[in-house]
């Protein structure tokens, strides 16, 4: 049998040279099945899992259509609309969208929160030929007259199953109703719950559905494994964790932005090289804990679920999962973090009492019971602290007993899910 490349998918030169420059020569499942399609102008429903090569395969068409059609938009206007549920996803479609673009002159706009306002619309000004977006922003400007969709000819929604958690439904069908009729729309999401199908009858005009075979939930190359201790014993064994060299690139995912700081606060006093990433950090400092964390500058990132999609690091040894998620379908993106590209990984979750029942929902998912870990159990008092000023502790504080560890100012106190959501 004749092995599918994607000079055979009918790309046109100028891609196949940028994309053989990167060494991309055979295409993904997705992107076989998906790019003839899309080529030919048919609207496409995609259901494949996140790490499948979706980028490639709405983006390569919709650019090649782009460049067939020789018009340019006028200010504030855009030829493509893709959105994106998180700004890492749109920052990530944008790089890949100009790596495959390195032959063509195709301008590029991305348009999310958390980063200047003023310099997105300076950039709309001249016109664009793709804007990538996060839903808020793009509504922002659409409001304000400052980006026009009456020219869009292509639109991408990109992981509609993520886009209804994080609840930009209204959001979407306002962007949804200013767009022309007459356009060729793809819609892609991991899971078809009722809303993202309901969505898509909406979005699609006789839509070819490319539906990509879910392989196991969880990659028997993920050792995993479950710590059952209380809350005060999470900041213990974390850091007694990341005492043992083989923790060489770490995610921990924390359920709030504060249990985030807090964590990466901790980690710090310890000495441990980490950055926090999270829906208050500004584009700039998501930007720089990005950077840090994939040269190795920083050896942990903590981080809510907004980094749980679309951020592909290769080399993290481990996911730590501080608090079990809130929806089982986060945990198999989080963990998916680990172990790419074919290497080994390793994924622990720390699960108190008060969370062990998502726990049960999330091995239902995965089909089949998280293993426990040797020695579960909370850590014993004399367990090397994770802040190093408890190491001058040379005897009991007033009102506290021998052996007991000092209090820590940073260890949580309550259920994580009573604090503000990422």
């Amino acid at each position: 049998m004749t092995q599918t490349t994607f000079a055979t998918l009918g790309l046109a030169e100028a891609l196949l040279r940028a994309l053989a420059a990167k060494d991309f020569t055979v295409p993904t499942p997705i992107q076989e099945q998906a790019i003839p399609p899309l080529l030919t102008g048919r609207d496409l429903l995609g259901i494949a899992q996140t790490g499948t090569g979706k980028t490639a395969a709405f983006s390569l068409p919709l650019m090649q259509h782009l460049s067939a059609d020789n018009v340019r938009s006028g200010a504030f206007g855009t030829r493509a609309l893709i959105l994106a549920p998180t700004r890492e996803l749109a920052l990530q479609i944008d790089e890949a969208i100009r790596t495959f673009g390195a032959n063509s002159r195709l301008r590029t706009v991305v348009i999310i929160g958390g980063a200047s306002r003023f310099k997105q619309v300076e950039s709309m000004r001249r016109g664009a030929d793709i804007v990538i977006g996060t839903p808020g922003r793009v509504c922002d400007l659409m409001q304000t007259r400052e980006l026009h969709l009456g020219g869009v000819k292509q639109f991408v929604l990109d992981e509609a199953d993520r886009m209804l958690d994080l609840g930009f439904i209204k959001d979407i069908r306002r962007i949804v109703a200013m767009l022309p009729v007459q356009r060729q729309s793809a819609l892609f999401s991991a899971t078809m719950p009722g809303e993202v199908a309901s969505l898509a009858n909406g979005l699609l005009r006789d839509p070819v559905r490319v539906e990509i075979a879910r392989v196991e939930a969880t990659t028997p190359k993920i050792d995993q494994s479950v710590y059952h201790l209380p809350i005060s014993g999470k900041l213990p064994l974390l850091g007694k964790l990341l005492e043992h060299a083989e923790f060489s690139r770490v995610i921990v995912f924390t359920r709030t932005k504060r249990g985030a700081n807090k964590v990466c606060e901790t980690l710090e006093l310890a000495g441990h090289r980490v950055n926090a990433l999270h829906g208050n950090k500004s584009q700039p400092q998501r930007e720089k804990a990005l950077d840090q964390f994939r040269s190795g500058r920083a050896r942990v990132l903590v981080a809510t679920d907004i980094a749980a999609r679309g951020i592909d690091v290769t080399g993290v040894s481990h996911v730590i999962n501080f608090d079990v998620p809130v929806e089982p379908e986060s945990y198999v993106h989080r963990i998916g973090r680990t172990a790419r590209a074919g290497a080994a990984g390793h994924a622990i979750t720390f699960c108190d009492g008060s969370e062990r029942g998502t726990l049960r929902a999330i091995e239902r998912l995965i089909g089949g019971p998280i293993p426990v870990a040797e020695g579960s159990g909370p850590p014993q008092p004399q367990t090397a602290p994770i802040d190093p000023r408890q190491q001058r502790h040379n005897g009991p504080k007033q009102g506290q007993r021998e052996g007991q560890a000092p209090r820590r100012p940073f260890v949580q106190r309550r259920p994580a899910g009573m604090r503000s959501a990422a």
